[in-house]
């Protein structure tokens, strides 16, 4: 079975690493960048086309207000990229926003946190597949007529890179992502030098059209909670910010300094792109429409379901550009696969986070342990599982898909701001430094703005989102929170079973007596085997069990046990009914009624096979027996193992591969080499 497994594992991920190789994983500032900030900085090939989508159920005219809103999303980002690099520096551990409310607001916060960013996470990968394989399949029709199918495919692949590590998955991702960044620079710059130098009229693919507006004439609350569900949708613009304060770990040292000095750059370019793409959707009158088959007018008639409506970073290059041009071709390219990548902030924070939260005992351990790769790949798959869950349930749809984001991001952003702020009043009470106070004080009103800014936004996205899809969002931050508080709760409970008491217990005082059984089916040399072992442990009391199903047989086994003269008294139940597991506890269980104190040692003589498929026709009873007398107090199964042919051919086949590192030998750590003998 380790053959069959480990060779497709190997193919796949690559060897194994040791664990003293976790610091040439760690990551310089221009592969952090792609790595952490991909989301943020892709967001830009759709967040400007839900500005416009929202702002045109209005018509036309309510265009000149996306400027205004993006001056909003542009204080926005800054105020939430300058808080950020006042937690990075303040927490570099890795925790991010779950440390910081757990630290500063108490454990349910911290869990909040933690539950609306793993909700998020698993969005962000969801949505940026979507709205990736529909960018592609506006030029590839196959893939838009099997979007599902091909979001999956997509899932599958970036999870294969990212279990392969991050720094090797990180190279991967910086071309695509800085090629798509160069591409939207050069797109603004040529834009505007086309239209303020040399004075061209470019025009988009959609100028010519009209938008039927589904609501003519809005003004007073309607129109504030247009511009509001706008200026929400526009937020999607943020999301992955937070990915960088969970990956502090990931970054070289001084990681603190690196951490921020990413955010700042991350902030910058995606605010520019931002801005730089709405400002030509306006100059070149693109048109965008929530239903566009209907709502979308050419010479009075509507354009019909046949019509396809390009997402606006496309038709932006198309107008300064020119259709089917190279720098046309490169941008689009880029654009679908920097959608594609986005997803690897998730791939990066959900592994962290998860791991972080297992250390705390709110998820379950294996998601603490790095795998093969030093990648946290348990939360790699776990991730990738409940982003293709989402994905199949709503059609790799990014319309439908995007209504849930940004929930629970700006949960976490308000929560862990308002931590901060918690955090440097605690600090200012007990620091008589002027110049730290100065510093401590002007970091708290940075947090504090967040924590209000992001307050407000949370509200907004709450009221103009909620019926659109926010509610599933929260239902699952719901989900997470149970779960996680559930799983503590048990280890909190086994912890307090398991542990040691200062004064002697029953489970550390000697037993009275040990009472031995080796169970016999038939007297060859497996049950040779078990009986000599049994007897070197020297019990108070040895004997050998058996059960009668076949009477012939039964005879036959008491003649040769009599033939052979052994000296262990043979005790044959019967079992009118031909079960074997049920008579062998119940016999068990009486003896423990009689002598409570004694313990009772269980010995099963068991096959040791050399092939996956023989583990099919051996020890299936022994397996029932082990899985039985576990469940019953004051019972020790011991298996006595019996080494067949082939599993002697297995062991010299595993001698070939004996230079391949172990699955799961980096979670054991390295070996120390002072230590051999020899």
């Amino acid at each position: 079975m380790s053959k069959l497994t480990d060779l497709p594992k190997r193919i796949l991920i690559g060897r194994a690493l040791r664990s003293d190789k976790l610091g040439e994983t760690l990551l310089p500032k221009r592969i952090a960048l792609p790595v952490f900030a991909s989301d943020p900085l892709s967001s830009v090939a759709y967040a400007p086309g839900e500005v416009l989508l929202v702002l045109s159920i209005a018509g036309v005219s309510a265009y000149h207000f996306s400027p205004w809103i993006a001056v909003a999303v542009v204080v926005l980002m800054f105020t939430v990229v300058a808080s950020y690099r006042q937690n990075v520096r303040a927490y570099p551990s890795g925790g991010g926003d779950y440390e910081v409310a757990t630290t500063n607001l108490g454990p349910k916060s911290g869990l909040t946190v933690a539950s609306a960013l793993l909700v998020d996470y698993v969005l962000t990968v969801a949505v940026s597949i979507s709205s990736g394989v529909e960018n592609l399949g506006s030029a590839i029709p196959f893939v838009i007529e099997h979007k599902t199918f091909c979001a999956i495919g997509a899932i599958v692949l970036l999870t294969l890179m990212n279990l392969r590590g991050v720094k090797e998955s990180g190279k991967l991702f910086a071309i695509p992502t800085y090629l798509f960044v160069a591409g939207v620079f050069l797109m603004i710059l040529w834009g505007a030098f086309r239209g303020i130098a040399l004075g061209d009229t470019m025009h988009a693919p959609t100028s010519d059209l009209e938008i039927k507006p589904e609501h003519e004439g809005l003004a007073g609350f309607a129109l504030v909670f247009l511009l509001l569900r706008a200026f929400s949708s526009g937020c999607a613009a943020l999301t992955g910010v937070e990915a960088i304060s969970n990956g502090v770990p990931a970054f070289r040292k001084p990681k603190s300094k690196n951490a921020a000095t990413t955010l700042a750059m991350m902030g910058l370019l995606a605010v520019t792109m931002f801005c730089g793409i709405i400002g030509l959707a306006l100059a070149t009158d693109v048109k965008m429409a929530e239903n566009p088959a209907v709502d979308l007018i050419r010479d009075g008639v509507p354009v019909g379901a046949d019509y396809t409506q390009d997402p606006v970073i496309a038709q932006v290059a198309e107008a300064v550009f020119g259709h089917g041009s190279f720098l046309f071709m490169v941008l689009a390219a880029a654009t679908a696969l920097v959608l594609f990548l986005a997803a690897n902030t998730a791939y990066n924070g959900f592994p962290l986070l998860g791991s972080i939260l297992a250390q705390d005992r709110y998820l379950p351990r294996q998601l603490h342990t790095r795998g093969d790769r030093l990648a946290f790949s348990n939360g790699i798959v776990l991730l990738a599982g409940a982003a293709i869950l989402l994905v199949w349930i709503y059609g790799a749809d990014s319309t439908r898909l995007i209504q849930l984001y940004i929930v629970g991001v700006f949960v976490s952003f308000t929560l862990s701001q308002t931590g901060m702020v918690r955090h440097w009043n605690r600090l200012l009470a007990d620091e008589g430094d002027q110049a730290k106070r100065r510093h401590m004080i002007r970091s708290r009103a940075i947090n504090a703005f967040g924590a209000f800014f992001c307050g407000v936004v949370l509200v907004i996205v709450l009221a103009t989102k909620f019926t659109h899809g926010a509610w599933v969002a929260l239902l699952g931050m719901v989900i997470f929170y149970g779960t996680m508080t559930a799983i503590r709760r048990h280890y909190d409970r086994v912890a307090d079973e398991i542990a040691a008491d200062e004064t002697p217990a029953d489970e550390s005082v000697r037993p009275s007596r040990v009472h031995a059984i080796v169970l016999v089916s038939k007297l060859h040399r497996p049950t040779l085997r078990a009986l000599a072992y049994a007897k070197l442990i020297r019990a108070d009391h040895l004997e050998a069990l058996s059960i009668s199903v076949d009477p012939d047989e039964t005879r036959v086994l008491r003649e040769d046990w009599e033939r052979r003269g052994i000296n262990v008294p043979l005790k044959i139940l019967d079992s009118p009914y031909r079960e074997v597991t049920r008579p062998v506890i119940e016999y068990v269980k009486g003896l423990r009624r009689q002598s409570p104190r004694d313990v009772i040692s269980v010995y099963i003589p068991e096959y040791v096979v050399g092939h996956w498929y023989e583990h099919l026709l051996h020890n299936q009873s022994a397996l029932r027996l082990k899985g039985r007398l576990l469940f019953t107090p004051g019972v020790m199964v011991t298996s006595v193992p019996y080494q067949l042919q082939s599993s002697e051919a297995a062991k010299k086949r595993a001698r070939k591969r004996a230079d391949w590192s172990a699955p799961g030998s980096v979670r054991r750590g390295p070996v120390e080499r002072g230590n051999r003998k020899g």
